[in-house]
């Protein structure tokens, strides 16, 4: 028996079974003689020290292995951690916004200040998120930081995003140079600067030189991981968004999301930006203006080369004080560029920021009617305005600039209505937009007013914004209730194009506070009421005309219609430009007293930089 027991299991030794089996082949030895106990072979894999870690280790190998070499899964893996980041800061922040207007604070100076911090610390955990997933993600945090309308926690805290993009190395730019261009950087310049001058959300620049004609230009291009990620990225947004809008309905921002599916794939095609670029100069090429946009000489869809200019920021003092540019001139021009694109071209400029604005003295072949061109970049973003909504913004504003009456209180709240599907109970906060003021006399009930500060009864009459009215404004964003629920209301309800509008409005009100400009703060208000005027009557006039041409030129109740409203443009535009020369002779007053003082201090080097706005 004892060597037929030694025979089989020397059998069943030689016989080889495959390793994924060994777990269910067990051999057990019995014995019939009593007191003999036999062990249990054991398979390496049921030890729990060996089984875990093993299958730790392969689990991980496999992940990785198909994470590098499989872009779907790729994706997968990004899409998830991104999309966790942003969603969980988006969470954070509305729990954190319910728990505090949820408590009760001893004082209103313990509320407000309760409040602000709350505002401060959602927006940096969104940063955080921002800028760990980069890419189209800063472009998100750059847009939350020119909306005016937001608390200023959030703008300010969004705002470095202008300037915190990591360049893209020069291997990577170059594959995608002779990927796109079908040459090597080597083959088509001369020289090319490897470190660019600029790097933004979706593009970095640099300065070369092309081998044909020795020209320097500027080269443009595109992140190459954004083609890569760009779909994903968009919808895992649309996705934190909307679950956002399920759980928490009155934090509402699928407009974000809606927004960049729209707007992404324009600027992302440098076709199309070179395409707005020549349209811009069209719509300008029978006005004398200081705006100067650099030509194009090759554009793909990822690779743009246009003329290099050399200029400094248009908030420049010193630059603009050694170039003698009188920087009232400039901030008036810049407003004149902008309102001629939105209310007369209705073709407008929708990504405008210092960064995407250069200055520089005017060359001999300019036609621009000062010493000085305003160079402006980057079109990769336009958008249009029908007739329609051209002439109720136009309205809208003539509305606001009018005397306060009962008349021109129903006009506002009609045109704001018409423009941006505002109604009553959001007319406040949509004003505020438009104005970047708080609201005027008439349009708070007497209730809501504490008398802090004097209230303008119309864009006209404003004064230069107290330290009470900036208190009132901050106070009420987060004192009222529901107010920040009414912000987001006004963002969602608001046609985009008008959105695009509101950011040129706060471009030009910054520009004229960061030049310290010495014409009244109402002056640029007076030339936005001059092309509404314009539009309206240009709007009007074509309406009339076209029905003269149906009717007879020599219908009389047309005729006199035209005639009426060419009166009433004439008379409105006439009181503009007198108040216009009025506020520029005191703002001129204003520059050679500053001259004067600066000239008896330190002559005629300190005279110079006294009247042009800087220490003396």
């Amino acid at each position: 028996m004892n060597f037929l027991c030694r025979e089989s299991l020397g059998w069943r030794r030689r016989i080889q079974f495959p390793k994924p089996f060994y777990h269910q082949t067990r051999l057990v030895r019995t014995s019939r003689r009593p007191g003999i106990q036999i062990k249990e072979a054991r398979s390496p894999l049921s030890q729990p020290w060996i089984t875990y870690p093993a299958s730790i280790i392969l689990l991980a190998s496999a992940g990785w292995i198909a994470y590098d070499n499989s872009q779907p899964v790729r994706h997968v893996v990004l899409a998830v951690v991104r999309c966790s980041r942003l969603g969980v800061a988006a969470a954070l922040g509305a729990v954190d916004y319910k728990a505090t207007f949820a408590r009760s604070y001893p004082t209103d100076a313990e509320y407000t200040q309760a409040v602000s911090e709350c505002h401060t610390r959602s927006a940096q955990r969104v940063l955080r998120a921002l800028l760990a997933n980069g890419g189209v993600f800063i472009k998100i945090g750059q847009h939350m930081a020119s909306l005016y309308v937001l608390p200023v926690e959030w703008t300010s805290t969004m705002r470095p995003l202008q300037d915190r993009c990591e360049p893209t190395a020069y291997d990577a730019v170059d594959a995608l140079f002779r990927t796109d261009i079908g040459q090597p950087i080597t083959e088509v310049f001369d020289e090319f600067d490897p470190n660019p001058i600029g790097v933004a959300s979706l593009a970095q620049v640099h300065i070369a030189r092309l081998r044909e004609t020795g020209e320097e230009v500027a080269v443009k291009l595109q992140h190459p991981h954004l083609a890569e990620f760009c779909e994903i990225d968009m919808k895992m947004v649309e996705a934190t968004l909307g679950w956002i809008k399920y759980w928490f309905p009155e934090f509402e921002f699928t407009w974000l999301g809606e927004e960049m599916r729209t707007n992404l794939p324009k600027e992302m095609n440098f076709i199309l930006e070179a395409h707005n670029s020549e349209r811009t100069i069209d719509d300008f090429k029978s006005i004398d203006t200081s705006l100067y946009i650099p030509k194009v000489i090759t554009a793909t869809k990822k690779v743009l080369i246009m003329e290099y200019i050399e200029g400094g920021r248009v908030d420049d003092l010193k630059y603009l004080a050694d170039a003698h540019i009188d920087r009232n001139k400039v901030a008036l021009e810049l407003s004149r560029i902008f309102n001629q694109m939105v209310f007369v071209n209705g073709w407008f400029h929708a990504d405008p920021h210092p960064g995407n604005l250069l200055i520089r003295p005017a060359p001999k072949t300019s036609r621009s009617p000062y010493n000085f061109e305003i160079v402006l970049l980057d079109h990769g973003l336009y958008f249009d305005l029908d007739p329609a909504l051209r002439a109720n913004y136009a309205k809208l504003w003539l509305s606001l600039i009018a005397p306060a009456s009962p008349e021109t209180t129903l006009d506002r709240r009609k045109y704001a209505e018409l423009v941006g599907n505002i109604g009553p109970d959001l007319y406040p906060v949509f004003e505020a937009a438009l104005t970047g003021r708080a609201a005027l006399e008439g349009t708070v009930r007497d209730n809501e007013d504490d008398g802090s500060f004097h209230r303008a009864t119309s864009m006209i009459d404003m004064e230069p914004q107290s330290n009470a009215e900036l208190d009132a404004i901050r106070n009420a964003v987060v004192k009222t209730e529901g107010l920040l629920t009414s912000v987001f209301d006004v963002l969602r309800r608001v046609p985009r194009r008008i959105l695009m509008v509101l950011k040129l409005n706060d471009l030009t009100r910054s520009l004229d506070h960061s030049l310290m400009t010495t014409h009244s703060n109402i002056r640029i208000f007076l030339i936005m009421a001059k092309y509404c005027t314009y539009a309206v009557w240009q709007i009007e006039r074509k309406r009339l005309i076209d029905a003269m041409q149906h009717s007879g030129v020599f219908t009389y109740s047309l005729l006199r219609s035209y005639f009426s409203c060419w009166w009433k443009f004439e008379k409105a535009y006439t009181k503009l430009v007198i108040l216009e020369m009025v506020m520029d002779f005191e703002a001129y007053t204003v520059i050679t007293k500053a001259w004067v003082k600066g000239w008896w201090k330190r002559g005629f080097e300190g005279a110079h930089q006294a009247a042009a706005g800087l220490a003396y």
